[in-house]
Order: structure tokens, then sequence, then C-alpha cells
């Protein structure tokens, strides 16, 4: 006799399900966070390099230079950036969204260490002796863009004006950003592209807290150097090793392509599982849509971003979840062909099964967390993806399914019809 309690169960936790899913869908695809090769941007990876010699690069040191960089990052206007630090003495970049990949550079790597100097090269005031985050773009009488500063001293302005003016007429105040041992004024001066920023001519004691650099700026140019200055000096020098930009529209065309495989071989497989294996199949496959919709719940929740192959590593974990099922399957089939009951075949091959799922599994948890430790980038990120799927299957295809088969089960309505199952009345042992 048919018990309706288990069936009612079984449809009950399906409406359930079905309602969860249904409400999550929206705020999880919503909030998904796509790499550069999904949205397009500006990737660079830097070596990082002592500024000064006996400058020592540890943990804390790293952290201030990605510190210096975030407040770079967020006068480019990115919404999603990512910072990491790769092999201790390296950081990666990845900006999606950007377009101007020089100004983007420029803002990244350079130091931003302004110092004012005579035309001797001496060093008369460097950017300590300005306050913090007031540098702003303004216009000259002929209304061309230029920066002005506030110092922290007037009377220590003066004192350098007034020793600058002295040297008349080399009475220039040659204005640096990132000074090199080994730059001269001198060998600079003569040339149409100098590395220094200005060299304003001191007639005179300037008793003021406001300078002015002018030099032929663009206002592109003016407002790269104020908001330089704004985030203030990194405490390190970079050294760029590589660098990568995806178009927004290539970005595009990938995630559409590469959804759409995705869901071509989602629909293969479970037109697979319903073919050879009925009903065991179709609960795979209603397994297998709450393994999806629970790996982008947890990857979204962990604020990881997606990238091309975090969605290869997605699909692969669809493949491991199916092939979980089918050891399943298999082992309740195996059972059923030596004349067991449902019941028991469905213990009995359960049981058998859970030691292969749980081993294959186990092996690819671990490659994964090797990938994860070890790799860089979009190594970590399929490594991430991979992990979470391998928990997942746990959660959906050994135990999701073992839950939802059982309930029919032990409904008894599959007592007399073991095709449902996969398995024709001719195979089993003493229905020759």
């Amino acid at each position: 006799m048919v018990k309706k309690g288990p069936i009612f169960s079984f449809f009950a936790l399906l409406i359930v399900l079905g309602i969860i899913i249904g409400f999550a869908v929206n705020p999880i695809i919503h909030n998904v966070k796509l790499g550069l090769d999904l949205k397009g941007g500006f990737e660079v990876l830097y070596q990082v390099k002592p500024l000064k010699a006996g400058q020592k690069i540890d943990s804390d040191t790293m952290s201030n230079a990605v510190a210096a960089i975030n407040k770079r990052i967020n006068v480019l206007g990115v919404s999603e950036p990512n910072i990491s630090i790769e092999n201790g003495h390296r950081i990666r970049v990845q900006l999606p969204g950007v377009k101007n990949e020089k100004r983007a550079r420029q803002l990244l790597s350079t130091t931003a260490k302004l110092e004012f100097r005579d035309y001797k090269d001496r060093l008369m005031l460097d950017g300590s002796d300005l306050k913090p985050g007031k540098a702003k773009v303004a216009f000259d009488q002929m209304n061309k863009p230029m920066v002005t500063l506030q110092l922290k001293d007037p009377a220590k302005f003066a004192s350098v004006t007034k020793k600058i003016a002295s040297y008349y007429p080399n009475n220039q105040l040659v204005i640096w950003m990132d000074y090199k041992k080994g730059d001269s004024y001198q060998k600079e001066v003569g040339k149409k592209n100098h590395k220094y920023i200005s060299n304003p001519g001191v007639e005179q004691q300037l008793n003021t807290s406001d300078v002015q650099i002018s030099g032929n700026f663009t206002m592109q140019e003016a407002t790269t150097l104020k908001d330089l200055l704004n985030s203030g000096s990194l405490p390190v020098r970079m050294n760029e090793i590589y660098s990568t930009s995806v178009g927004a529209q290539f970005g595009q065309d990938s995630m559409k392509e590469t959804i759409y495989a995705g869901a071509l071989a989602v629909a293969a497989i479970m037109l697979f599982m319903l073919f050879f294996y009925r009903l065991g199949g179709l609960i795979a496959d209603l397994t297998l849509v709450l393994y999806m919709a629970i790996v982008m719940g947890v990857f979204v929740g962990l604020q990881a971003v997606l990238t091309l192959p975090g969605i290869a590593a997605m699909i692969l974990g669809i493949g491991m979840a199916v092939d979980a099922n089918i050891i399943t399957l298999e082992r309740i089939k195996d059972e059923l062909r030596s004349g067991k009951s449902v019941l028991s075949a469905f213990k009995a091959g359960n049981h058998r099964a859970l030691p292969t799922v749980v081993d294959a599994n186990l092996t690819t948890i671990i490659a994964a967390a090797v990938l994860f430790v070890l790799g860089v980038s979009a190594v970590k990120g399929f490594a991430v993806m991979l992990l979470i799927s391998n928990v997942v299957t746990f959660l959906t295809s050994i135990y999701g399914a073992r839950l939802l088969l059982g309930l029919l089960v032990h409904s008894r309505a599959l007592n007399n019809h073991p095709w449902l199952l996969g398995v024709k009345r001719r195979d089993i042992r003493g229905n020759e």
C-alpha cells in the first residue's frame, strides 16, 4: 500500500525549495561581481622595490602600499577594484571598466614624492612641508590650468625663497616629481621633455602659505598631478612587470558565449540523466538546479569575483555533482538487479556508493586547495569556485538527492516499478 505522507513531504519540499530559489535568483544575479575577462578593464602586476637603500619590504610596508593604491583607485572612480599581494613582493591590481590605461598607470605606479630643489639639485622643500589633501586645480591669468598647494610653515617657505632669489641669475625653484639619484636640473633644462615639473624663477622673498605649480599643463595633466599629491606618496617603488587589458565589448561577448556553452552543457547532462536513470535522473536534475543556486549564492556571499575560469570550474563542478549521482544510482541499479526490493536496494546502494563519492571529492578538494594557496589571479578564482562546488556537491548530490529519492522509496510507490530507476524486469535475477 502506498504511503501518502512521504509523497506529500516530497512535493512540499520541492515547492519550498522552488520558492526559495525563485526569490534568491534576482539578488544573486544582480550582486555577482564580474572579473576583467567578463566585464572588460585593465590589469597590471607590479614588482615592489625599496624606495631607498636599506628599506625593508615587510608585510606592513606592503599593506601601506596597498592602502595608498586604494586611495588612488578611488580617484579613478572604479567601483569594484581588486588589489592582491602575491608572492610577498608583488601587487596585482585589477580595475574593471577602466578605459584610460595611461592615466591608470600614472596614478598607480608614480611614487608621487614631490620635492623643491635649487639649480644645483639641493633639496629645499618636500612633500612633508605641504598640508595633506589641499592640492587643487586652478587657472592662471592666461586661463591655463595649474595646481595650487598649501604649506604648513609659511616662514620656512619665505626663508627658502629668499635663498633662491639670492642665486640670481640661477634663481629657479625646481619642482620635481620622483627625483632619482643621477637626475640633474642642468642636464634637463635644455630638453623639450624634461623630467622636472616646473622651474619658476624667484625674484624676491615670498611670505605666503600658497604655492602655485604651472608648467603648460593640459587639464587632465593638472588633474592627475592634483590627484597624485592628494592621495599621498607611495612608501615603495613599483616596477610594472605585466599588464593586460580587455575591451568591454570583448568581455560581454565572452560572457554570452560562455553562458550559452554552459547552458548547452547543463541541458545535455540533464537529458542524459533523464534518459538513463528515469526518476533517479529527474531527482538528480532537481538537485543540480539546487546545486547551482547554492554555489552562486555562496560565491556572491563571499564577494568573490566571477571570471571565465570560475564559470569553467562551476561547469566542472556540475559534472562532478552528476558523477556522484551516477555512482549512487548505478549502485542502486546493481542491487535491484540482484533481486533486492526497492527499499533494500536504495539503502545498500547509498551505503556502498558513499565511500567512493567521498574519496573522489576529497581528492579534488585537496587539489583545489593547493591551487588556491600556490596559484595567482585567475587560478585562485578557479580554485575558489572548485572548492565551493565540491562542498556543495556533498550537500546536494549526496544528501539532497538521497532525501528526495528516499521519500519516494519509503512511500512504496516504486515497489513494483523498478523501470522508474532504469532497471528492466528481465534484468532482475529470478525474473529471467
